[in-house]
């Protein structure tokens, strides 16, 4: 799904103006940076500092673009750059091309499309022929091969001889990078890397969603055709082809070797876009991707334009865009396709549940990731009634919030079946899997996707099997049609599951006050007295933790930098919410995007001590054994001491100091930020660290005796309104 798509650019046969052709490729400061490997202020000081740094070929005064070819000469001279990569250098070439990065990723994955599945005459061509030759001839050969593999209709226009004429490089260098890598790792490479560095342009379905969506689907069994209406970067399709293929893995393996055949059967995706360029990608993405299935994508509105009418997929899966006002309303008022009824202007989303089960075969199933508006707005309770009376609404499924864009809503998956001529006994599925997910494997960052794949899976998989399915109080329910069509037809899950047991019933009610009484009498234990000390404070010689970096006593790592490797496991990351909180650690690490391998991330050790930067508040902490092993977040320094010149306690305990924080912080119109490097600590022998140290451990633990009884007392106090209001605890 792309936000920016539009009616008006549905087809693209753009070529690129003659005076742009001797243009050279452009690259800008952040690509130098990323060249040289350095950070963009040393291209900065580099431009200052050496009166031969190429100058500005183009952009503006604040972003300036320089000939990739002079900055590579440059960097060469001055020992800078002694390789480019040769991914690098396709990146540089495509998005410093003259017709701009989109357009030459077009032409970049044509070329990768025929080194694929024609590389014996690429090779040839390759080497036969000259620039202008080589950019003469291809158009010819990539419409033959875009259409043999796309179909006519394909949306990879634009490959004329004059838009490649500035693209021999390119093209050249397109061919060796699919001969190094593989042509379907090259354009992913190329295309994650392009979606990365527009994020605002494109509204993507994350793989989380994209997979269970898949696996929705295919509970009656795998697809043979697959539609996804408003496919954008095609993540839909490609999870789809995914989903059949395990289907038929492990239909091969039940029925043995001698059925294999019978689900081999060629799979077809079918996908459209209103973004001419999106959908251009996308098709190349799919083709190259999944090699074994037809692939069928095509360029345009498929509200207003439906490219495929006469189509009866075996399944459709869809994240439409949401709140388009602008989605037809006006044109289409006679449309066959409301068959449930017209949907108001403001109901866009249920335009697009009609048009996934007017492209249905009958028993197909469609899957639409939906706002939770579109389940209790009043104009939409007429076609919402409608579909429970037939029988085509069969499941809403509430995700937690952060399972795809906007993140901050919880999102729903509707879960369609188009009626036969005997229709199911209307039943609905209502599922709140965003309750499981929230536990202790969930972190702050998104929803833990295991718990969610099996809450909804295993819920619709039984109720699609038996027509419903027993009752799990606050996650699962099966409702009959006919109890729903009140006057607001309100289908949002939490409307209808009963609660679960108030803090898991009068028995964990007695064992949290059991473990509150304990942990009372122990804080009063730990409870610690001011000795009595100077009159006045001390006067101890200071340092700074900058200076101590420096003679190598301890080591300053910044957090934040890291990814999860494809498929791997991945540490637990140390949140700055954590480290104020004293909780263990919560956050996830990103996935690695498509453009390049897994980053390290920094990993603690026990005996770290961690400080936030952001807040104004004076928090260090210890890392002991259980938080070892677990990454660093964003918004925290590590600090590494060497235990033979600095006590880890002592070191926690002297940050903490309030007049020390203060005179280290850097004060901005809303936010305080941290300047570790400033902090300062007395320069103590170690043997007198380690008495403070003792003291600052004791005061500790302490704190994490407090910081329990308050969680314990809420959860007593929480659980008793509970059950005191739902009946299960009584009043005497």
């Amino acid at each position: 799904m792309a936000h920016n798509a539009s009616p008006d650019n549905a087809t693209d046969t753009r070529t690129v103006p003659a005076r742009t052709q001797d243009r050279p490729t452009e690259v800008t400061a952040a690509g130098i940076a990323r060249l040289a490997g350095v950070g963009r202020a040393a291209v900065s000081n580099w431009r200052r500092r050496h009166a031969d740094f190429p100058k500005p070929v183009g952009g503006t005064e604040t972003s300036p673009a320089f000939a990739l070819r002079d900055i590579e000469q440059w960097l060469r001279d001055q020992g800078k750059l002694a390789e480019v990569p040769l991914r690098e250098r396709v990146w540089q070439q495509l998005v410093g091309h003259p017709a701009g990065a989109a357009a030459a990723l077009r032409q970049a994955g044509a070329v990768l499309l025929l080194a694929h599945d024609r590389p014996a005459a690429w090779q040839q061509l390759r080497a036969a022929a000259d620039d202008a030759e080589l950019t003469g001839v291809l158009p010819a050969v990539l419409d033959a091969v875009l259409a043999a593999r796309l179909g006519p209709g394909h949306p990879v226009r634009g490959l004329t001889r004059e838009a490649l004429a500035p693209s021999a490089a390119l093209v050249r260098a397109t061919g060796d990078l699919a001969t190094a890598d593989g042509a379907a790792a090259a354009y992913d490479f190329l295309l994650g890397r392009h979606l990365d560095a527009n994020p605002r342009q494109y509204t993507l379905t994350p793989p989380g969603p994209a997979a269970l969506m898949a696996e929705l689907a295919a509970v009656a069994g795998p697809s043979g055709t697959v539609l996804d209406p408003a496919c954008g970067a095609g993540a839909l399709l490609a999870a789809a082809r995914e989903r059949t293929a395990e289907e038929s893995d492990a239909g091969d393996r039940d029925a043995g070797e001698g059925d294999a055949g019978e689900s081999d059967a060629p799979v077809t995706l079918y996908g459209q876009e209103a973004d001419a360029d999106l959908a251009a990608l996308t098709a190349l993405r799919l083709a190259l991707g999944v090699p074994d299935a037809q692939v069928r994508v095509r360029a345009a509105d498929t509200l207003r334009a439906d490219a495929f009418p006469d189509l009866a997929a075996d399944a459709v899966l869809v994240h439409p865009p949401f709140n388009e006002r602008n989605w037809g309303h006006d044109e289409l008022a006679y449309d066959p396709r409301w068959e449930y009824g017209f949907p108001a202007r403001t109901e866009s989303e249920l335009a697009w549940v009609q048009h996934a089960l007017a492209r249905l075969r009958e028993g197909g199933t469609a899957v639409l990731l939906m706002p939770p508006a579109a389940a209790s707005r009043r104009s939409g309770r007429r076609i919402r009634a409608d579909l429970l009376r037939r029988g085509a609404l069969r499941a809403v499924i509430a995700l937690p919030a952060g399972a795809a864009p906007p993140n901050g809503v919880p999102l729903h998956l509707w879960v369609l079946r188009k009626p036969g001529t005997t229709p199911p006994a209307p039943q609905l599925l209502v599922v709140d899997a965003a309750g499981p997910a929230t536990g202790p494997a969930a972190g702050r960052d998104k929803p833990d996707w295991q718990t969610v794949r099996t809450t909804a899976v295993e819920a619709w998989r039984t109720f699609d099997r038996d027509g419903g399915i027993e009752e799990q109080p606050g996650v699962r329910r099966s409702l009959a049609a006919i109890d729903l069509l009140d006057d607001d037809v309100d289908l949002a899950p939490a409307r209808h599951l009963p609660p679960p047991a108030a803090a898991g019933g009068p028995a964990e009610l007695a064992r949290i006050r059991e473990r509150l009484t304990t942990t009372l009498a122990r804080t009063t234990a730990l409870t610690p007295r001011p000795d009595g000390g100077a009159a006045g404070p001390a006067r101890w010689p200071l340092t700074t933790v900058g200076e101590l970096a420096r003679s190598g006593a301890l080591v300053l790592r910044a957090g934040g930098a890291g990814t999860a490797p494809a498929g791997g496991a991945a540490p637990a990351v140390l949140t700055d919410h954590d480290v104020i909180g004293g909780d263990a650690p919560s956050g996830t690490l990103p996935e690695a995007p498509a453009s390049g391998p897994a980053e390290e991330p920094v990993l603690l050790q026990a005996g770290d001590v961690v400080v936030p930067v952001l807040g104004g508040g004076a928090v260090a902490r210890v890392t002991d054994d259980s938080t070892a092993g677990a990454a660093l977040g964003r918004n925290l320094t590590l600090l590494r001491p060497d235990p033979a010149a600095l006590d880890p306690w002592f070191l926690a305990g002297f940050l903490r100091g309030t007049a020390n924080n203060r005179q280290a912080s850097s004060y901005a119109s809303t936010a305080t930020r941290l300047d570790v490097r400033r902090l300062q600590l007395p320069r103590l022998p170690l043997a007198d660290q380690r008495r403070y140290g003792q003291r600052f451990r004791d005061l500790a633990a302490f704190e994490g005796a407090l910081r329990l009884t308050a969680r314990l007392g809420e959860q007593l106090v929480q659980g008793l309104h509970d059950g005191l209001t739902d009946g299960s605890v009584t009043p005497d």
